[in-house]
C-alpha cells in the first residue's frame, strides 16, 4: 500500500478528510486534515480533532515502519490547498488561485490564475477569471494543475465592537 493511501485510509477511518501531507527535514511528518464534506457544518478543526488523528496515525505509522521522528497534525488553514478532484467540486463558487503546469491555449505565457470555481463538466474543471478583455473562463483538468489554493476570505467588518 502506498504511503498516501495508508495515511488517507487512517485519517478517513477517524472521521476526517486528508487534505495533504509532507515529509519535511529532520524527520518531521506533517499531515493536514479537514472535516469530511458531509460534516462541514462542524466548523473548524480543533486541537482535539488533531489529537485524535495523531494518536491513531502514530500507531499505524509505527506498525508500518514509516521512518519519522515527529508527527504534526493541523488544519489546512484559510488558504486550504485543493489537491483532489473532489476538492474542486466541494469548493464550487469559492475564490481560488490556480497555478498550472503549462500555459493553456489562449493564455500564452500565463500559468497563474485567480478566480471563482464553477461546476465541473465531466473531468473538465472551470475557473472564471478576469482576463485583459473582461471575464473569461479557463477550462483545465486536474492533471494540468501544479498548485491550487483557496483565497482566504476574512470579513473584519462583521466583528462586534
Amino acid at each position: 500500500m502506498q504511503l498516501r493511501e495508508l495515511i488517507e485510509k487512517t485519517v478517513n477511518g477517524t472521521g476526517y478528510d486528508l487534505v495533504d501531507f509532507e515529509q519535511a527535514e529532520r524527520g518531521l511528518f506533517r499531515v493536514y486534515i479537514d472535516f469530511l464534506p458531509a460534516d462541514i457544518e462542524k466548523g473548524n478543526i480543533t486541537v482535539e480533532d488533531c489529537e485524535k488523528v495523531s494518536h491513531q496515525l502514530s500507531h499505524v505509522l509505527t506498525v508500518e515502519n514509516v521512518n519519522y521522528e515527529r508527527l504534526e497534525i493541523s488544519s489546512p488553514g484559510l488558504d486550504r490547498p485543493l489537491t483532489k478532484f473532489g476538492d474542486f467540486v466541494r469548493f464550487v463558487g469559492e475564490k481560488v488561485t490556480i497555478k498550472l503546469r503549462l500555459p493553456m491555449p489562449g493564455t500564452p505565457n500565463r500559468k497563474t490564475f485567480e478566480g471563482v470555481l464553477h461546476e465541473p463538466e465531466g473531468d473538465t474543471l472551470k475557473l472564471e477569471f478576469e482576463g485583459k478583455d473582461g471575464a473569461a473562463m479557463l477550462e483545465f483538468t486536474l492533471a494540468d494543475v501544479d498548485k491550487a489554493r483557496l483565497v482566504p476570505q476574512v470579513d473584519f467588518r462583521s466583528r462586534k465592537a
